[in-house]
């Protein structure tokens, strides 16, 4: 008999209630988890490597980790990198060491967000991972190459998880509602609404649709619309991870869309991370960037532009500022492209930071008092506005004892196509000179 004072078991949320029992329930992953596929293969022979699994939030790291254990009859150890620390890695050694000793078997130690350690944290678990008492897994959303330190990562075999494809999220959202909603319809506008706010997100898709199925149900609504989605939900339909490597990518998405000379793209990622919530300031720099790597002299306007746009949204904000900005997308999209002045500022700094310390030729040097014309600083000095066409030919201007050096190289387009032909005429009249 039941206690009338027995506390009540909170239930599990929707996706912990979905999680795959078996490698045959887990939706997605189908490259890694298809017959022959390598995951596949690894679970069939039981022999499984520490591995990392990286992909984006959602697409079932732990739920496979957690498999994996279950597969190989290993005691699972999870901890979080966010919330851990060297303390809880030394007591999931020391526990390992124990389930080896009294029990015979692995131990399985999952890390989730493993990126969130630092190169001392990561470095902890290597004796442990070459002794083979551990087989360690990691989990992270950011690239390995940058995030997990090249010891562990050596050690590891990585696996590239995808986000989930709308008929894999589809399928998802079908055994939700088989589970706690058979009598609740959706719309084909509201399923599409759905499936595009997880983007790829299984976790996302189903703590937003437990939200939609619970509200139905206490309003007895049978079919949920549109109508019924927007006056709900709205507030909940944000779909852009502002952090982390989505972010990153589509920022490259924008940036070589405007490279590529496409304003309808690069309007789309523009807007599609304005919608997310990312700081148009933010996106305002990188205008800028685009605006001095890309274009450069080419049309020097298009800085102008750019940082004019960032003006203009730090004094008037949303949606004026927005407009301004966008206007500064388009129009680095469609301006004549040159990286030339981003490639000779490179160039040049790379020359230098190589090169030796040069003295300043006595020509070129400043002299403001009477012993230092004397020591004929400034001697033989041309003032270029005083020559024909205010060009003083033939004048050297690097270091007495440095060839002369060409970092800018001007394409033909845009105003730059002009300055080569200036430069050029320019080199005409040293070569006179010099004869």
């Amino acid at each position: 008999m039941n206690s009338l004072f027995a506390p009540n078991q909170p239930q599990a949320p929707l996706a912990e209630r979905l999680r795959p029992k078996t490698i045959d329930e887990v939706v997605g992953q189908s490259h890694l988890l298809g017959a022959g596929k390598p995951l596949r293969l690894a679970f069939q022979s039981g022999k499984l490597p520490s591995m990392i699994l990286w992909g984006p939030p959602g697409v079932g790291k732990t739920t496979l980790a957690r498999l994996i254990a279950n597969t190989a009859d290993a005691d699972f150890i999870p901890i979080s990198a966010v919330l851990s620390g060297i303390k809880d890695i030394r007591e999931a050694v020391e526990r390992a060491e124990m389930t080896l000793q009294q029990h015979g078997r692995k131990t399985i130690l999952f890390v989730d967000e493993v990126h969130r350690f630092n190169k001392g944290q990561q470095d902890a678990f290597l004796p442990f991972v070459e002794s083979g008492l551990i087989t360690f897994i990691g989990a992270t959303t950011e690239n390995p190459s940058f995030e997990v330190n090249s010891a562990l990562l050596s050690r590891s075999q990585v696996f590239v998880l995808n986000a989930l494809s709308e008929p894999e999220l589809s399928l998802l959202l079908d055994r939700a509602q088989q589970l706690v909603a058979e009598e609740i319809t959706l719309t084909d506008e509201v399923r599409e609404q759905v499936l595009a706010y997880a983007d790829g997100d299984a976790r996302r898709l189903l703590n937003f649709a437990e939200g939609l199925f619970n509200a139905a149900q206490g309003t007895g609504v049978t079919e949920v619309d549109e109508a019924f989605l927007q006056t709900t939900m709205a507030s909940k339909l944000r779909r852009f991870d502002k952090g982390g490597e989505a972010f990153y990518d589509q920022i490259s998405a924008l940036h070589k869309s405007v490279r590529g000379s496409n304003p309808d793209a690069a309007l789309y990622w523009f807007l599609r991370m304005i919608d997310g919530g990312a700081d148009p300031l933010y996106l305002g720099r990188r205008i800028v960037r685009m605006a001095v790597e890309d274009i450069g002299i080419a049309d020097p306007r298009a800085q102008t532009m750019a940082l004019e746009a960032c003006q203009i949204y730090e004094r008037l904000g949303s949606p004026e500022g927005e407009l301004a900005l966008s206007n500064a997308v388009i129009y680095l999209a469609v301006a004549p492209k040159s990286n030339a002045a981003y490639m000779a500022y490179n160039q040049a700094k790379a020359f230098v930071a190589q090169d030796k310390s040069r003295t300043v030729p006595l020509h070129l040097r400043n002299a403001p008092t009477k012993l230092m014309k004397a020591l004929d600083y400034g001697k033989e000095y041309r003032y270029a506005h005083n020559e024909p066409e205010a060009y003083a030919a033939g004048v050297d201007y690097f270091p007495d004892d440095l060839p002369a050096q060409q970092f800018y190289v001007p394409t033909p387009r845009g105003l730059e196509g002009k300055i080569a032909e200036k430069l050029a005429h320019l080199r005409e009249l040293d070569k006179k000179a010099k004869k």
